[in-house]
This record gives C-alpha cells, structure tokens and sequence, in this order.
C-alpha cells in the first residue's frame, strides 16, 4: 500500500487522498464510505453522473480529487456518460468502475480507454483498497 498523502486535511488529520464515489445504491456508497474511510481516505458521494459532475465542479473538488469509483448503470447521467465527460475535462484524476452488471466487452473498452479497474458488486473490501491505492499511484506517476 503506498504512503501517498495528497497533501490536505480533513478536520485536522492528514488523509491518503479524497475518492468520489458515484453509485445510485445508497447501501453501496455507504460501504464504500466506510471502507475508504477507515483506510484513510476522504470520500466524496454522488447519486447519478449528473450529481457526480456537479460535486466534481463545485468548490475545491476539482483540485482537491484523487480517484473516481463509478457505477455503469445509473439513471440521469449513466456511468459511460459521466466517465466520457471525467476522462476529457479531468484527465488526470483516476477512474474506477464498480458495476454489478459485468460485461467483458464494457470492460475491456474502458481498460483500453484508461480505466483502471473494472469491478463487480459485492466487492471485497481489500480488493477495493487496493484498487484504490493501484489508482493512486497511477495519479502520482501522471503527475512525475
């Protein structure tokens, strides 16, 4: 796991990095949350594409933003949507996608596109932290 520290706090203590988590399954954000949380990490949540793009432009976020978990199948702005716009406007901010429909066409698509992880719902717990620190350092390298 990698020592990274974005260089931020949150409410007085050094956090491993912020990660938005964008899922319509209120019960998924909320384990993701937690995960992330007790790994050391600030999350940020969004119902839908469409929310997601107003968290990631609103305020700080926009520098503030490490990672991107991302469901596929979302109403609104579904997840395809909101990776596209992720992928032009913030280039350097790591995508995840966390999906409990899998598809081997969808995924290797987004690999090829720069994804960096294709998941399936449940997700274990380690396998998501790892995931996440795997993007973090992708996002460090992107900035060497």
């Amino acid at each position: 796991m990698s020592e990274f520290k974005s260089g931020f706090f949150v409410g007085g203590e050094s956090s491993n990095g912020r990660v938005l988590i964008v899922d319509d399954e209120p019960d998924i954000r909320k384990v993701v949350r937690m995960t992330l949380h007790k790994a050391g990490y600030d999350v940020l949540e969004a119902e839908n594409g469409e929310k997601a793009i107003e968290v990631i432009n609103s305020g700080e976020n926009r520098l503030l933003l490490d990672v991107i978990i991302c469901d596929i199948r979302m109403p609104k702005v579904n997840g395809i949507e909101a990776i596209g716009y992720f992928r032009q406007n913030y280039p350097r901010v790591p995508l995840i996608v966390l999906t409990g429909f899998p598809d081997t066409d969808m995924a290797t698509s987004l690999l090829r596109q720069g994804v960096v992880d294709y998941l399936v719902k449940p997700v274990e717990g380690e396998k998501l932290k790892a995931s996440v620190a795997r993007a973090m350092d992708q996002r460090e390298l992107a900035h060497l």
